[in-house]
């Protein structure tokens, strides 16, 4: 068996026996055993009891986390002309129409959110098969499919998240950077949890939301009471 190194173990003993605690305990927790030479990402998984493959219990959705993520967002926009000039006085850092279609299939990728107009989508659906699987498809109902790309380039570069569930039910994102003050990565926390539940589908059956847990880059993970990330206790 590897032998588990300094940090490891002391990160360990700091979150034995602990479970199910409250959000304000969580966040204390990993930013006290975030200890890497790099400001650690505050990441959150929840844990669903839906069933993706069926289309009345899909979960997608967007927030606007009231303190920000802590990461610079890329963002590309499929535009042109007036809204091409539009995303580029917006913060853009990359617009274009075929021939960022072409930069995209070519593999070069430079960006963490893709918009587009709709008069864009027949070159965009192009890609579904390189920006599918990163979740990087605009999408009408997450608005990056739309006509306002001021907007939504501001909202992006603003901490804005996207969510979706994933093949096993689970939905992740980032929630800040360990240097955040507590009572920041709680707010985010929270306003993240409340999203995933105002998007319960209408399929979904008995559990909506199963288990809540917090973890940073390169510590372990702690589990949050719903009943704390929901506001019900």
């Amino acid at each position: 068996m590897a032998k588990l190194g300094k940090r490891t173990r002391a990160a360990r003993e700091a979150f034995a026996g602990k479970e199910n605690v409250s959000v304000s305990e969580a966040v204390s927790l990993v930013k006290d055993n975030a200890k890497a030479k790099f400001d650690e990402t505050v990441e959150i998984s929840v844990v669903l009891g839906v069933d993706p493959r069926h289309a009345d219990q899909m979960v997608r959705g967007k927030v606007a986390l009231p303190n920000g993520t802590g990461k610079t967002m890329r963002v590309a926009v499929f535009a042109r002309g007036e809204k091409a000039d539009e995303a580029k006085a917006a913060g853009a850092d990359i617009v274009g129409a075929e021939d960022l279609m072409e930069t995209v299939q070519g593999g070069k990728i430079e960006f963490d959110r893709c918009i587009a107009t709709p008069d864009m989508m027949p070159i965009v659906g192009r890609l579904g098969k390189v920006l599918g699987p990163r979740n990087l498809m605009p999408n009408p109902k997450v608005g990056t499919v739309t006509m306002d790309v001021k907007e939504a380039v501001e909202a992006a570069k603003g901490g804005e998240v996207q969510f979706k569930v994933e093949k096993a039910g689970v939905v992740h994102a980032g929630v800040g950077k360990a240097s955040f003050d507590a009572k920041k990565l709680e707010e985010n926390v929270l306003s993240f949890v409340d999203a995933v539940q105002k998007a319960k589908p209408a399929g979904a059956k008995g559990t909506y939301m199963k288990k809540v847990s917090l973890t940073s880059t390169m510590g372990p993970g702690v589990t949050i009471a719903v009943d704390s990330a929901t506001g019900n206790d």
